[in-house]
């Protein structure tokens, strides 16, 4: 054998050896498959329910009308839909590796005495799938395919919950407006009846003054609430993909809001769009430092190609072609460690992708917890306040009765009346709080919206 036969045999031999070390890599996706397994059972009380969905939670036909809205013109979201037919694209664009390259070329050239001479070609390449390098590339491009539907859908759950939130906050503030335009009330009557005790000489200045700033600063709160209505309103119109500045007649009571069911960890993590979007990322990762590996191998090109010569166009149209055809075998020799160091680069990617998904997992595994401990901690406090207004009610009937038997200040009157009021507005925020932390709950598991 040729001694250049030999050493082009010896340096493929040597390229070979370098397969070994791909099946070296770590393999995270399997790694990353296993932790959700391991994740204790959710705490086991009382606090879960039924409710399967996000739009399950409250029934109101306005509110799911309000939802659709926001799926449908939210400006954040559509850009997020449109990165997902970017990948889709993509995938397509990747998929067309697999299949060889043709070209028609078609040239006129002259020469000083002599004529026009005319050249048609048709050439076809081909890179020969060796060592699946071209599959493993488009196996990348599909887990970042669905990547990004995993990523979209968690746009889509995280919209409907923050569009669902909004309008129960409306709810809450306007019934917290509602509160403190009753305390103002009450108020305003307590400055005429003193001012009138004041006109017959039955009370002092000083009871005026005080029950005049009470009176002011509560409709400075009052106003600020008005406030807090508008902004609400403008943030719900954003979420819609509103320009206008719509206002909303929301209910005066607070809907019924389901309890979200809570499964096994590994079910609901499961259905984590974030976390699915982290494993396939780290999936999409390790099909790209496989392809960075293998591009340290020999590849082998063919190309075939006819080629027609002639003196007129018409006959250069392949009337008489000449086919040839080449088999090129390549491997890299030396590039200055530009290859392996690529290699290296992807598959540390890899391992950083692991752990962002464990990141991810983290964060998951303490929403939900965080989320059904807060469901039975607002259930205690929300117990306790309502005992508490209870009495205080009581409490306010009785002060009520010693002012006007003369046994009571106004001052002490209109500290158990602020109490009351306080008490109510602080039942009132807790009432809201619970309602709205069962839809954090049921982002938190993994209860989205279908299409």
């Amino acid at each position: 054998m040729p001694s250049y036969l030999l050493l082009l045999v010896s340096l493929v031999l040597a390229l070979l050896s370098g397969c070994a070390s791909i099946g070296d890599q770590s393999d995270y996706s399997s790694q990353a498959s296993h932790i959700p397994l391991t994740v204790p059972a959710w705490s086991n009380d009382d606090s879960v329910g039924s409710a399967t969905r996000l739009t399950e939670l409250i029934t109101s036909q306005e509110l799911q009308s309000l939802v659709s809205e926001a799926l449908a013109n939210n400006p954040g979201l559509q850009q997020t839909l449109l990165a997902l037919q970017q990948s889709q694209a993509r995938l397509h664009q990747q998929r067309g590796d697999r299949y060889p390259e043709l070209e028609a070329g078609f040239s006129v050239g002259k020469t000083e005495d002599a004529d026009s001479q005319y050249t048609g070609s048709l050439t076809l390449n081909w890179q020969l799938d060796l060592w699946q390098q071209i599959e493993d590339g488009i196996n990348a491009a599909e887990q970042s395919l669905f990547q990004q539907q995993e990523t979209f859908q968690a746009a889509r759950d995280t919209l409907a919950s923050e569009t669902m939130s909004s309008w129960l906050g409306l709810i809450s503030q306007k019934r917290s407006l509602a509160i403190e335009r009753q305390r103002l009330n009450t108020l305003e009557k307590n400055e005429q009846v003193i001012l009138q005790r004041y006109q017959r000489g039955l009370g002092t200045l000083d009871d005026l003054d005080s029950a005049r700033s009470s009176t002011l600063s509560t409709r400075a709160s009052a106003r600020e609430l008005e406030q807090s209505i508008r902004e609400g309103e403008r943030a719900l119109n954003s979420l819609l993909g509103r320009v206008t500045n719509n206002t909303y007649q929301v209910p005066d009571e607070y809907p019924n809001v389901e309890k979200p069911l809570a499964e096994l960890p590994e079910q609901t993590l499961a259905r984590r769009p974030d976390l699915q979007a982290a494993w396939h990322a780290i999936v999409a990762a390790e099909e790209d430092a496989s392809v960075a590996y293998k591009d340290l191998l020999p590849r082998i090109d063919v190309q075939a190609a006819l080629e027609d010569i002639a003196d007129s166009p018409g006959d250069a149209l392949l009337t008489d072609p000449v086919w040839s055809l080449l088999g090129q075998l390549t491997a890299p020799l030396f590039q200055g460690g530009k290859l392996k160091g690529a290699a290296e680069i992807a598959e540390l990617e890899s391992a950083i992708q692991y752990q962002n998904y464990r990141e991810t997992l983290l964060t998951a595994v303490e929403e939900v917890r965080n989320a059904l401990a807060r469901e039975q901690a607002l259930a205690e406090r929300q117990t306790y306040i309502q005992k508490a207004l209870e009495r205080q009610r009581l409490t306010l009937t009785r002060y009520q009765d010693k002012y006007r038997a003369g046994n009571a200040t106004i001052l002490e009157l209109l500290e158990v009346q602020g109490q009351t009021y306080d008490l109510e507005a602080q039942l009132d925020t807790l009432t809201f709080n619970r309602l709205d932390n069962r839809i954090t709950l049921a982002l938190a598991l993994g209860l989205g919206v279908t299409e």
